[in-house]
């Protein structure tokens, strides 16, 4: 075949095969409806197989405000020394909403500058919360940062992650006090150490409780519950799901 035929060839790939292609590629994180392995999956998907996602990243423009919002934080950076791309992985933009990762070493700097730069003024944190991701390898566990400029009427969410083998993150109440309980409540749950913290103790369950409960590795526990003649096991002894 010509060089001008295969040209033609490859303008005429469907885009759509290409990345099915890819993602047939990825790595399998789970098969069936449950991840079981054994034979305690009922669902009738036991042929399922859901490969990781790959990480989402958006390029510029971003739209909106949010191109304003990161040259603003890029040059307020570069007069601590670094750059954007030092302390910030990726961008997405999704959904009307701008998250920035941040990478956990620089969080404390990020925050300090999206804060008090006046071009950018994120007064407000409205807090933190934590989710956990056992197949996202050696980045399980997410805190969310969700920041409100008052003054610009802008929103804004930053995401960092840590490993489950070192679950350390900086804390922010210097920055942003309001913080103090959430970061309290985001360890108690999830097991996220905000390193700094003044006084990183339980807020919801008892001082003396084994574990962190919001964690997709915790146990699901239960207690049997009679129902109409019949004894109903707790959640983990109704079904293999690992």
């Amino acid at each position: 075949m010509t060089e001008h035929g295969n040209a033609a060839q490859d303008n005429n790939v469907d885009a759509a095969v290409v990345a099915g292609r890819e993602r047939m590629g990825e790595q399998v994180t789970r098969t069936g409806a449950f991840g079981s392995l054994t034979t305690g999956d009922t669902s009738g998907y036991g042929g399922l197989q859901v490969r990781q996602q790959p990480l989402l990243a958006s390029e510029r423009p971003y739209g909106s405000y949010f191109d304003e919002v990161a040259d603003a934080l890029g040059g307020a950076l570069e007069s601590s020394g670094l750059s954007f791309g030092d302390a910030v992985e990726r961008v997405v933009v999704a959904n009307g909403e701008m998250t920035l990762y941040v990478r956990r070493d620089h969080l404390v700097e990020v925050a300090s500058r999206l804060r008090d730069d006046p071009a950018l003024g994120f007064e407000l944190c409205l807090g933190v919360s934590g989710t956990h991701y056992p197949g996202d390898f050696g980045s399980e566990l997410h805190a969310v940062y969700h920041l409100l400029s008052i003054s610009k009427n802008r929103r804004l969410r930053l995401e960092v992650t840590a490993p489950d083998a070192d679950p350390h993150v900086p804390s922010l109440v210097d920055v942003y006090p309001t913080n103090d309980w959430h970061e309290r409540e985001t360890w108690d749950f999830f097991g996220l150490i905000f390193d700094g913290h003044p006084a990183l103790t339980r807020i919801e369950m008892p001082d003396d409780w084994k574990g962190h409960p919001q964690r997709k590795d915790y146990p699901l526990g239960g207690i049997p519950v009679e129902y109409r003649g019949a004894t109903i096991p707790p959640p983990d002894e109704r079904r293999s799901y690992k």
